[in-house]
């Protein structure tokens, strides 16, 4: 089975930080948002990967490549953002009438994944909300299957959700709705749901069931990737590297500290991720994501969010600061 891994999103509402990277390479509870989704999908072993890429799809293909040398993998490039259903039928040529199973480049869930794969149906992940008029909608029968999907309903006929994982095992069918959809008059000059070719496919007797996700964590914005990292690091119990020891500082675990870093005269603590080569010195972090080669000298941070490379100094409370950035308080 080959797996599809759109991420060609700009990711605006992580913005200063997706100016710099994509919004799948940002560290998340000591990984990035994609080595999340890759290793779960390779554990349960898929090992052809197919990557949607565009805005900085150049570092989306130097990441993986550097980071996942064992995989056989393929980078297609969608160079106008049409939605979806547009990014998966630009790997036909690759899946051909193949399995597939796609994970959407910002979704990290936690799930039966062995249920899924051996499941012989199709299956796509759900998970009940409050409001789900911004998601794509399930409406599921009494024998447990799916009738019906809709995207984006103004008035929804069920509060479960697509989360963005799908396992299609009928791909030719798949792609045979989305090139139905493409040519379409009535979806012309606008976005392609995935959702509406899946919908194609019920119609067309294709049996789908759903899955129920555990957890579905959101990346989408600074608030929600703060929290989405602190439940990670609740439950992996973080990471501190063994490489030096940290001078006259308390680490309040969970915490996640990579290789290279400096932390001196500091607390350090709860929920706080932190990249590697990075010096902290007299100051207090909780809360907080900080990047890679970042500097923090006397501040005070919480529920904070540090790009790479940045330089703080001074006294705060609460940032969102992006890659390349110096700021004095002093």
């Amino acid at each position: 089975m080959k797996a599809i891994i759109p991420v060609a999103g700009a990711g605006t509402k992580l913005r200063p930080h997706t100016y710099t990277q994509p919004k799948a390479l940002i560290p998340i509870a000591g990984k990035t948002i994609l080595s999340y989704i890759v290793d779960q999908l390779h554990d349960a072993g898929i090992n052809e990967f197919i990557f949607i890429v565009g805005y900085m799809g150049e570092k989306i293909k130097e990441y993986v490549v550097q980071h996942y040398p064992e995989l056989q993998t393929h980078f297609v490039f969608q160079n106008e953002r049409q939605g979806t259903g547009h990014a998966i039928e630009l790997a036909k040529n690759i899946v051909g009438h193949d399995e597939v199973f796609i994970a959407l480049g910002d979704t990290i869930c936690e799930y039966d994944i062995k249920e899924v794969m051996d499941s012989p149906y199709s299956m796509l992940g759900i998970k009940k909300v409050d409001d789900p008029r911004n998601f794509g909608v399930a409406t599921i029968d009494d024998a447990g299957f799916i009738e019906q999907l809709v995207e984006k309903p103004a008035i929804p006929k069920s509060n479960m959700a697509l989360v963005g994982i799908y396992k299609i095992k009928e791909g030719n069918i798949l792609y045979e709705c989305l090139h139905s959809l493409l040519e379409s008059q009535e979806t012309a000059k606008s976005d392609y749901n995935l959702t509406d070719a899946l919908d194609c496919m019920l119609k067309r007797g294709v049996k789908m069931m759903p899955f129920k996700v555990k957890s579905w964590f959101d990346c989408g914005k600074k608030e929600t990737l703060l929290e989405s990292s602190a439940t990670l690091l609740k439950k992996f119990g973080g990471n501190v590297s063994a490489d030096h020891p940290y001078k006259d500082s308390i680490i309040i675990p969970p915490v996640s500290i990579a290789e290279g870093c400096e932390i001196s005269h500091s607390i350090i603590g709860p929920h706080v991720a932190i990249g590697a080569n990075t010096t902290i010195k007299h100051s207090i972090v909780r809360d907080s994501i900080i990047g890679s080669y970042t500097n923090l000298f006397e501040v005070v941070l919480d529920n904070s969010l540090i790009g790479s490379d940045a330089s703080v100094k001074g006294l705060s409370r609460s940032l969102n600061i992006g890659d390349n950035t110096e700021i004095d308080f002093g």
